[in-house]
This record gives C-alpha cells, structure tokens and sequence, in this order.
C-alpha cells in the first residue's frame, strides 16, 4: 500500500502520512505533481491511502474512492436533537452516560449515534479488526466538521481501537461496559445499500461466533444488541430477541441481562 498527500499539502499533512505509513508498515510516496494513478504504476501498487486536510481517502483502482462520512447517522442524530427517538438506542435502552462497546465498528455510523445519545459522560470504544479501515475510519472522526458543535464533539470522543472483538472481549472484565454492540456483515447483503459497496472490499466478513456472544453476555451490564437483515438466521442462531420494523429491512436483536 502507497501512503500520500493531496496536491500542495503542508507540514501537519506530510507528518500525518508518514504516521499512517509508519503504522501501517505501508511506503510513504510524495505526491509531486503525479496523478494517483501514476504514482500507483510508478510503485506497482494499486491500494493508495491519500491523506488531506478535510479527510482520508482509500482508493484500490476498482471502486469509488472509500471515506469516512456519517451518512444517515447524521440524519440520525439530527432527528436525536429534535427529540425524536432511535430504535437502535430504545432497543439497547442506551441513556446519557452509559459505555458502550461497538464489536464490529465499519464506517462508526452506530458509533456516531450511541456517542451522540450517551453524551460526554458515556463512552464508546469501537473496535475495527481491519487497520486500513480503523485507520482511515479513526481519522475521519477526528477531521469530518459536521456544522454543528455537539455533533462534533460525539464523534471525537470515539475511541476507535484495532482489535479483534473476540481478543478485546476476553480481555475484558465482567460487567464492564452497558451495551456490547454487533453489526456484523450481514449475511443476507442489502445490494440497494451502495454506499457500503466499497466497505466490503475492507471489511471482516467472519459470522459472529456463539462464543463471541457468550463473552458478551459476561461483558455487558445491560444488554448486548445484534443488528442484521431482518430474514436473517442469525438471531434463533445466536439467541437474540428479534425486534424488526415493518418498512425496514434491518432489524435489532437484543439480549437482556
């Protein structure tokens, strides 16, 4: 993977491309005057990470341009702000304050949400088991401007953490966090959901292991909530309490504690 800049970038821009190739143990390219299509067939690379003052784009010559931005999690948490609710956080019975642990991290959208509503005494660690997408996704968080100044800060105060969720739950305590959260690929693919097209050439596709949601279970206080098509299997699979809405084709499952 190639590591550059944008056109004209300064200091604070080269220094945070060399950060990201040093963690990525990727090569570090100055951009120059070179089209990244260029400089991808000057260093035989396709996967090109580019880094800019407003965002991180990852490109890999197939699909669109892959970045982090809220999308409908910002449609969401406007509605929060008018004080409409959210079936995500009614299903969680998430509240101001609470920890929250989100499994399957992609694009932190849930994450987002759940920052929004527990507010800045709560917490959420989302967890990437992918780097490039922890990478770019932790990023994004930092340098996305929503216009709006709570928003904001709910997404800085995301902490986004590359682990397995299998490794991190059992190195955690019982009863350590409210809400455990899985959003895992799903089975059953929403093809009509296009902006997740370029997510999946990065993301974990593993199924969610019984075992994983038994550590869970131990893991959080509250609940632990399975987000998944709503004709999915793997609700009865797992043991969640399916909780769908009639015009949606995503449903939550929840396990009480």
């Amino acid at each position: 993977m190639i590591i550059t800049t944008s056109a004209s970038p300064d200091t604070a821009i080269i220094n945070d491309a060399q950060r990201l190739a040093d963690e990525l143990n990727a090569r570090y390219a100055e951009r120059g005057s070179h089209s990244l299509k260029r400089l991808g067939l000057r260093h035989k690379d396709e996967q090109i990470l580019v880094v800019t003052s407003q965002d991180v784009r990852y490109y890999d010559g197939l699909e669109p341009p892959m970045f982090f931005h809220p999308s409908m999690a910002f449609v969401r948490v406007k509605r929060l702000r008018n004080g409409d609710s959210d079936l995500m956080l009614e299903v969680s019975d998430c509240m101001e304050g609470d920890y929250v642990l989100d499994c399957t991290a992609g694009l932190a959208s849930d994450s987002f949400v759940f920052s929004y509503a527990v507010g800045p005494k709560g917490k959420v660690t989302a967890l990437e088991s992918e780097p490039v997408l922890a990478a770019l996704v932790r990023e994004g968080l930092l340098r996305y401007d929503t216009g709006m100044t709570d928003a904001n800060e709910a997404m800085r105060q995301i902490e986004v953490v590359c682990q397995n969720h299998e490794t991190m739950l059992g190195s955690l305590a019982d009863n350590s966090y409210d809400i455990v959260y899985f959003d895992p690929m799903f089975r059953q693919p929403i093809h009509a959901s296009s902006s997740l097209q370029p997510l999946r050439q990065l993301a974990n596709h593993n199924p969610l292991s019984p075992a994983s949601i038994a550590e869970a279970v131990r893991v959080a206080r509250k609940a632990v909530v399975l987000k998944e098509h709503r004709d999915s299997g793997e609700f009865d699979r797992l043991g969640f309490e399916k909780r769908s809405v009639t015009t949606s084709k995503i449903a939550y499952g929840v396990i009480r504690i």
